[in-house]
């Protein structure tokens, strides 16, 4: 039997919005991912630093407040680079539809706004279930 991926849910920057965050880690850990909650106000650097140290399959991002861009780049580049292997990361929150290629040009993987059901993004993750 596999063990089940980890997922670090994180809330980068000065965005105080976590109640997204917090719905969609409780609906990880539901359906059997391990689940780390990294809570508001971290840096890109935490971010990654926490991905590493729980050797995390996925990397869920909630932004609300407008820095998606420069979070997407600088967190994407460090995964590469220091990443063990891949992390799937996938973003949620609001961003100008003009907006999503960019950030999955950085290395998103997919964007799922608001509404979209838990179901989605669980079924999403258990998809690419990281080549295991």
């Amino acid at each position: 039997m596999k063990a089940p991926l980890r997922v670090v849910v994180a809330k980068p920057g000065l965005d105080g919005h976590d109640r997204g965050a917090k719905i969609i880690a409780r609906a990880f850990r539901d359906a059997g991912f391990e689940v780390i909650y990294t809570g508001i106000f971290q840096t890109a650097e935490m971010i990654v630093r926490t991905v590493l140290e729980e050797d995390a399959d996925v990397l869920g991002l909630s932004i609300l407040s407008g820095s998606h861009l420069h979070f997407a780049e600088e967190i994407c580049k460090a995964l590469k680079e220091q990443a063990a292997k891949e992390v799937l990361v996938i973003m949620g929150g609001i961003l100008p539809p003009r907006d999503i290629p960019k950030v999955k040009d950085s290395g998103v993987a997919e964007v799922f706004g608001p509404g979209t059901p838990t179901t989605a993004i669980i079924d999403y993750v258990r998809q690419w279930d990281g080549g295991r």
